[in-house]
């Protein structure tokens, strides 16, 4: 992560750590929705443990392709500086 024109650190860094919490808040709403889910319908703990997995699933699939998808444009950012400096 170069430092362009005009942008901070904390620009640069802001959407890596994020998906952590990302990741995490997917998980727990994933979570309460089912526990919810098992008092409404008297089904504990199963939807809470499907609401688990869901979230956990959920959650890694966006975590990796955000992850992929930023060290895409990294990489595109990275090979446009090496293009500009070999000119």
């Amino acid at each position: 992560m170069g430092s362009g024109p005009g942008r901070t650190w904390g620009v640069q860094l802001g959407p890596y750590l994020t998906l952590g919490l990302q990741l995490a808040i997917t998980v727990v709403v994933c979570f309460f929705l089912g526990r919810w889910l098992d008092g409404v319908f008297g089904t504990a703990p199963w939807l809470m443990i499907a609401g688990l997995a869901l979230g956990v699933t959920g959650g890694f699939i966006s975590f990796f392709r955000t992850a992929i998808a930023l060290g895409k444009k990294e990489d595109k950012e990275a090979a446009e500086r090496r293009a500009k400096h070999e000119d």
